[in-house]
């Protein structure tokens, strides 16, 4: 036998051989994929983008893990609006891995000025997120 007759055998064999190998692989859904490449928990990310959709996103930083909202009005609201900072601080899925901030301001005057927030709200959007996030990854375990 030549000699590149014998390493296309050789190769054949080593993939044979390679292919034969018990080999369990998981199905990882595409959130769980995401995770390795970012430096928050992905279920988080995903679940306050869901939350806040119906609001302008002014900045998003999937790796600094922020999310922060534009000045929002309700539909037929026109004397206050709402910002909010969400920010994940672990790559783990745990409530005190996640911080809200809300803010508000109504127009006096046809001038904005900060007024005070009801301090259940922050939290209502926090266990809002919490239970979006544990949703996906009950989802995502279906399909393991």
């Amino acid at each position: 036998m030549n000699i590149p007759l014998k390493i296309t055998f050789l190769f054949i064999i080593i993939f044979i051989l390679n292919s034969c190998g018990n080999k369990s692989e998981k199905s990882i859904s595409e959130i769980e994929q995401s995770q390795y490449s970012m430096a928050v928990n992905a279920f988080l990310w995903r679940a306050s983008l869901d939350s806040l959709m119906f609001m302008p996103i002014d900045k998003s930083d999937p790796i600094g893990g922020i999310i922060s909202t534009d000045w929002y009005s309700g539909e037929g609201v026109v004397n206050e609006r709402t910002k909010v900072f969400v920010y994940i601080k672990d790559r783990r899925l745990r409530a005190d891995a996640l911080e809200v901030s809300v803010f508000r301001q109504v127009n006096s005057n046809n001038k904005w000025e900060d007024a005070e927030v009801n301090p259940e709200t922050p939290k209502l959007i926090e266990n809002s997120i919490l239970t979006k996030a544990r949703e996906l990854r009950l989802g995502s375990k279906a399909f393991e």
